[in-house]
C-alpha cells in the first residue's frame, strides 16, 4: 500500500479548516510509523482563491485536482488517502471509478452527506459538495466522469444534513446507516451487500466520530460512533469485498495525545489495503 498526505484545507471554510494541513500530515506521520510505510506528500497549493461559480476556492481547488491526480496515477498499490478536507475524496473516487468500473461501491463514514452541488450549498464550501461530485453531478469542472453509481453508496453514520441532501436519502438515491440506538457494525455490509458491487472504497471523515471519542475533528456533530465501531464495520466488509482504496479527511488538531486514540482505526485500514479479502473473516 501507499499513504499519500493531501494537506489541502481550501475546501473547507469553517475556522478550524487552517489547522487541516498540520492535522493531516501529523496523522500521515503517525500512520507511517504503524504501519511502516512511508508517506508521499502531494505538494497542493497552500493559496487561497475567490469563491467563483458558487464555490470557494475555487481555482486554488481545481489546481490542486491535478496535482492529486499525478501523484494517483503514479501509484502502483492501493492508496491510503490522508486529508485535508473531504474535497480530496473527489478525485481519488474518480480515479477508483475509472479504474474498477461500475460494480465500485463506496462506504462513506461522514457525519456530512457531502452531497451538495453549488447551487444547494450554504456554505459555498467544496468538501460539502465531494461526493455528490464523484456521483457525477455540479460543478463541470470537478464532477467525475464516468461517475460513481449512487446506488453503490452508503453513508454510514451521517447525522447532519442540508435540505437537498435530506431530499436525497429521502428518495433512496443513495442508501444510508444512521447513528440510533443498538447501532451494529454488520448494517454497512448489509446494505452493500443489497447494492451489485465488487470492490469498495472506506471514507472516514473523522467526524463520523463522536466528539466525545475524538474531538480534533474539523466539523463535529454530536453523538456519533465509536471508533471501535467503525473499526468492526470496517473488518466486516473487507470480509467480503477487496478494499481497493481509502481515505481519511478533516484532522484538525496535531496534538499526539489525540491522535492517537486513532490508532486502530489506522491499524485497520492499513490491515484491509493489504489483506485479500476474506482473510480477516
Amino acid at each position: 500500500m501507499e499513504i499519500h498526505a493531501v494537506p489541502q484545507r481550501q475546501g473547507a471554510v469553517v475556522h478550524r479548516s487552517t489547522s487541516l494541513p498540520a492535522g493531516c500530515l501529523a496523522l500521515a506521520d503517525l500512520a507511517a510509523r504503524l504501519l511502516g510505510v512511508p508517506v508521499r506528500r502531494v505538494p497542493v497549493r497552500a493559496a487561497s482563491s475567490p469563491t467563483t461559480s458558487f464555490v470557494a476556492n475555487r481555482q486554488v481547488l481545481l489546481d490542486n485536482r491535478q496535482i492529486q491526480l499525478s501523484a494517483l496515477r503514479a501509484a502502483q498499490r492501493p492508496v491510503l488517502t490522508i486529508g485535508g478536507d473531504c474535497g480530496v475524496e473527489t478525485v481519488v473516487l474518480g480515479e477508483a471509478r475509472r479504474r474498477f468500473g461500475p460494480a465500485l461501491g463506496v462506504a462513506w463514514f461522514d457525519a456530512h452527506a457531502d452531497l451538495n452541488i453549488p447551487a444547494t450549498s450554504p456554505s459555498f464550501a467544496f468538501h460539502g459538495m465531494a461526493l455528490r461530485a464523484a456521483l457525477g453531478e455540479g460543478d463541470r469542472d470537478f464532477v467525475v466522469d464516468p461517475a460513481v453509481d449512487p446506488r453503490n453508496v452508503v453513508l454510514v453514520g451521517t447525522r447532519s444534513f442540508d435540505p437537498a441532501e435530506q431530499a436525497m436519502v429521502d428518495r433512496r438515491v443513495v442508501r444510508h446507516v444512521p447513528v440510533q440506538q443498538g447501532w451494529q457494525p454488520d448494517w454497512v455490509s448489509a446494505e452493500l451487500a443489497a447494492a451489485r458491487i465488487q470492490q469498495v472504497y472506506l471514507h472516514i471523515d473523522l467526524d463520523v466520530l463522536d466528539p466525545l471519542e475524538f474531538g480534533g475533528a474539523c466539523c463535529p456533530e454530536p453523538v456519533g460512533l465509536q471508533i471501535d465501531e467503525v473499526v468492526a464495520a470496517i473488518y466486516l466488509v473487507a470480509a467480503r469485498w477487496p478494499v481497493i482504496g481509502a481515505g481519511i479527511t478533516e484532522c484538525a488538531t496535531d496534538d499526539p495525545a489525540a491522535l492517537r486514540a486513532l490508532t486502530p482505526l489506522l491499524v485497520a485500514l492499513g490491515e484491509v489495503l493489504t489483506t485479500p479479502p476474506g482473510a480477516l473473516a
